[in-house]
């Protein structure tokens, strides 16, 4: 898949393209319902899809102070779009200037002059240019004017426990952030993931027989709500991609045992004795075990994390002992 960012950046030999425009945070299934949409119309035309995104996030822009947490970072939301038959991503840098534009400007600039726009595939609630001026309704009228045509997809739907809900980013952040790994997964269509870089903690994972690795993320990571977790570790190739998936017990919070003030991510990954410092790497969260607790002393904690280690093989299917 290629992938720039700026308008200034456009391949010229791109040709015209079909569009889909949108922050595409989690690619959930709502997301993965109207990138199919949009490059089934591309194969249909023998054009590329093209997905264009935004860095960083406009809520941050327009409203400082209001940065969302974030459910895939650009790396990772690049290797899923790509796994749904993207040719192309652009990533527009969100300015206040760029937050400014008309909406007849932004639709002249950017999907005609820059991306030169055949078709555009958006959400039907879809909005662009200065305070969100621009609709669906307005788009379409444009691209009459300049050649191109519009297509609005319904927004996805799910069942839970409180009836039907609308999947979107917003909702998965609420599920992510009570601990609902369940939920989320469901909306997203696979397990919530955070990346980052293994870095070097205190070290006493290892000196109690559970070697951890500390995950540091990218800020306004939406990471879970404190506890433990059944899930996995991702390692990464050298390209960027996802490798092996290592069954792991996940602690997220400040390890209250040792009076810890600094919120982390660990995963403890079962059967594994590799040396993943200073990689690159995702940590999946399956289901969540129990909340974060502090126990009177290490025996209680090593029996506690004995049973964290169980219930992880139980939540993921795994055989009890290697």
């Amino acid at each position: 898949m290629l992938r720039w960012r700026g308008l200034e950046s456009t391949p010229g030999d791109l040709g015209r393209s079909v569009v889909t425009i949108g922050m595409y945070d989690g690619v959930h299934r709502g997301h993965q319902k109207l990138i199919g949409a949009a490059v089934a119309r591309a194969r249909a035309m023998r054009r590329p899809c093209l997905l264009l995104t935004f860095d960083p996030h406009p809520a941050e822009v327009v409203r400082p102070g209001s940065h969302p947490a974030i459910l895939t970072a650009l790396d990772r939301k690049a290797e899923l779009v790509a796994g749904l038959g993207v040719d192309a991503m652009c990533v527009l840098p969100f300015t206040p200037e760029f937050s400014r534009l008309a909406p007849e400007t932004f639709t002249h600039t950017v999907l005609v002059e820059h991306l030169h726009a055949a078709q555009v595939v958006v959400g039907e609630n879809f909005t662009y240019g200065h305070k969100a001026a621009g609709t669906i309704t307005s788009l379409a009228e444009e691209g009459r004017r300049f050649g191109f045509s519009v297509e609005g997809v319904p927004l996805a739907q799910d069942s839970s426990d409180d009836g039907e809900v609308t999947i979107s980013s917003t909702y998965i952040r609420a599920c992510v952030a009570a601990g609902d790994m369940v939920s989320a997964a469901r909306a997203l269509g696979r397990p919530h993931r955070v990346d980052g870089v293994v870095v070097r903690g205190h070290r006493r994972g290892r000196e109690l027989g559970y070697p951890t690795a500390n995950v540091e993320t990218a800020p306004f990571t939406a990471i879970p709500a404190d506890g433990v977790y059944a899930g996995h570790l991702v390692t990464r190739h050298d390209d960027g991609a996802s490798g092996e998936r290592l069954p792991a017990a996940i602690s997220v919070g400040t390890n209250p045992t040792f009076q810890g003030t600094r919120r982390t991510v660990e995963a403890f990954a079962l059967d594994y004795s590799g040396d993943l410092y200073g990689e690159h790497v995702g940590v999946e969260f399956a289901a969540r075990l129990r909340p974060m607790a502090a126990f009177d002393g290490v025996e209680a904690l090593l029996a506690a994390m004995a049973q964290d280690v169980s219930d992880t093989r139980t939540a993921l299917g795994m055989p009890e002992t290697p």
